[in-house]
């Protein structure tokens, strides 16, 4: 009994590391978003779409990655 609990311990929280992927791939999108419109401000109307795309990509990533801890911790 105590193994199965530490098996989803233990595979809860690999799946949650995946939260700490999709942070640094947010912050990447962001840090891409300020270099592109710091070079040319012009571009700033074509950049942030793509940049609230790629937030919300990431975003979605992370939040599948939660779920999948969840289920893990949870399932019986």
């Amino acid at each position: 009994m105590q193994l199965t609990l530490a098996a989803k311990y233990m595979g809860a929280s690999m799946a949650t590391l995946g939260l700490g992927g999709a942070a640094m791939g947010m912050a990447m999108v962001f840090v891409a978003l300020m270099n592109g419109t710091s070079r040319n401000p012009s571009l700033r109307a074509t950049l942030f779409p793509q940049a609230m795309l790629g937030f919300a990509l990431a975003e979605a990533c992370g939040l599948f990655c939660l779920m999948m801890s969840f289920l893990l911790l949870y399932a019986v």
